[in-house]
């Protein structure tokens, strides 16, 4: 695996070897004409068990490989929630607990009815394919843990249905969730689509510890980044897919985005843009925690195995997601006080499309500083995310209420049995909140008339040449389930949006 020379020129230079920028790069690769650059500021992965076992996944969070970003003052949520981000290959999809969900087709009719055009089911549908058949998706081989069944089975006794996620349907139920995962060992962008990485083609450079500081570019068109190592330039294009903080980081620094605000912390606008680096979303997550009456017996996967839906609106299709969680999950309690326990199992309500928007601004024109994050939790106008949270706390106490768990129930650790009524119930959701590390949406596209649109249908960057954004920012709106399979579903689409305007 040769990083190359330090200074290069290739066809497509792509920013970010995170979950789309792997998928990316090994499509245009298969061009054997195309010479790429795949630029990633992390180690490569291949190697490090404490990566690839996925049952270790949450010892990853505010480690070594870890961007551990802060957020900004949050008014009517959790300040002191810190978004894990991968500094590693294969992004956040070397980092998460392996979820994998294929989006339901409502949200993706959402996208085209937010002007995304060609982003439907039916266009959507064989480049799913392509990743399933590329990514090992199943549920957990062999024996089910008992308190996953009990879960389940109390899940059921308040009328919610049994779910196979590998069924695609979007209903509300409970089920044992889909994993990108093979024989304990998870199946990433980077290990799907790269391993091994000795094995990578000649056109394909890798290069990992690099940290991308500048986008170049002649008169209207990309042409370079300028990274710690060196200097690289692209005959047709830089793609970036660095993730919804640091894409419109880079292109506010390039002058791309919010006109009067970039001139307010010293940078020259070059298109102005008012979308970059708005439109931030999230899930956000709240807990409620019971110790167990005895400790959770194997086998454990990696300890988040059960999903549960709800339809709290009665709109027809779900609102409300749990994750169903073996263990003690109280990194945003016990530092208030909540009691904890060795023994213990939660369920952790997230609103599937949450409403509250945030945004991603530079503080300053250095490349070095960090972005100033602020997603706005539970500040939409209608407290729609609020009632859904504080109605996921009421349904969880519901679902431990059921003979199934009458077993397991020690006592309610978080909240506590003495938080009942609403507006305890809510001030506790929103102080101990969570995000299940689903950022996206500060590169939106949308149609050419909409001023917020950051990219076009087919990803390029609005108003500059040679320049697309392929990653989870270019969402217009956030999935309804956890998104690192359309995540890879965007890298494929990119790939052909790509070898066609671009032959090899």
């Amino acid at each position: 695996m040769a990083n190359g020379p330090d200074d290069a020129t290739y066809d497509h230079v792509i920013v970010g070897g995170g979950t789309a920028g792997s998928v990316l790069a090994a499509r245009l690769a298969e061009d054997t004409g195309r010479q790429v650059a795949l630029v990633e500021a992390g180690p490569a992965d291949e190697g490090l068990e404490r990566v690839l076992r996925v049952r270790d996944w949450m010892d990853l969070l505010g480690g070594d490989l870890d961007w551990d970003y802060t957020i900004e003052p949050q008014p009517r949520g959790n300040s002191t929630i810190r978004h894990s981000r991968a500094r590693v290959l294969g992004g956040c999809s070397s980092h998460n607990s392996c979820i994998a969900f294929v989006a339901p087709d409502a949200d993706l009719r959402r996208w085209e009815a937010a002007g995304a055009r060609g982003w439907g089911p039916d266009e959507c549908a064989p480049h799913y394919q392509r990743v399933l058949d590329q990514v090992h998706v199943a549920e957990p081989h062999g024996p089910v843990n008992p308190l996953n069944e009990a879960l389940i089975e109390a899940a059921a006794s308040t009328g919610l249905g049994r779910l196979h996620f590998g069924e695609r349907r979007w209903t509300p139920g409970a089920g044992l969730l889909e994993l990108n995962v093979l024989h304990g060992i998870r199946q990433s962008a980077s290990v799907a689509y790269l391993h091994p990485l000795d094995r990578l083609p000649d056109n394909l450079s890798l290069r990992c510890d690099t940290r991308v500081w500048e986008l170049l570019f002649d008169g209207e068109r990309a042409t370079g980044i300028r990274t710690s190592t060196g200097t690289l330039w692209a005959r047709h294009g830089i793609v970036l897919a660095a993730g919804a903080f640091e894409s419109p980081r880079l292109l506010q620094l390039a002058g791309i985005g919010p006109a009067e605000y970039l001139r307010s912390v010293g940078i020259e606008p070059r298109v102005d843009l008012p979308g970059v680096g708005a439109n931030l979303q999230d899930h956000p997550e709240g807990i409620v925690m019971w110790s167990s009456t005895r400790a959770i017996p194997e086998p454990i996967h990696q300890y988040w195995e059960v999903g549960i839906f709800a339809d709290i609106e009665g709109s027809g299709e779900p609102d409300l997601m749990f994750h169903g969680g073996l263990t003690a999950f109280d990194l945003n309690t016990a530092p208030l006080g909540y009691p904890s326990a060795r023994h213990a199992f939660c369920l952790t309500p997230n609103v599937c499309r949450a409403r509250s928007r945030g945004t991603v601004r530079v503080r300053t024109a250095h490349p070095g500083d960090v972005p100033a994050i602020d997603f706005a939790y539970f500040t939409d106008p209608e407290s729609y995310d609020e009632a859904i949270m504080v109605a996921g706390v009421e349904l969880a106490r519901d679902i431990a209420r059921q003979p199934a768990l009458e077993p397991w129930v020690g006592s309610e650790l978080a909240p506590g049995a003495d938080v009942t009524s609403r507006e305890a119930v809510s001030a506790y959701a929103r102080s101990t909140a969570n995000t299940v590390y689903h950022p996206c949406g500060t590169c939106a596209m949308g149609d050419t008339d909409d001023p917020m649109a950051v990219v076009d249908p087919e990803l390029r960057v609005r108003g500059v040449d040679g320049l697309r954004v392929v990653d989870a920012s270019v969402f217009p709106e956030i999935t309804s389930v956890n998104p690192a399979i359309t995540v890879m579903m965007v890298g494929e689409r990119a790939a052909e949006f790509i070898r066609a305007e671009e032959p090899a």
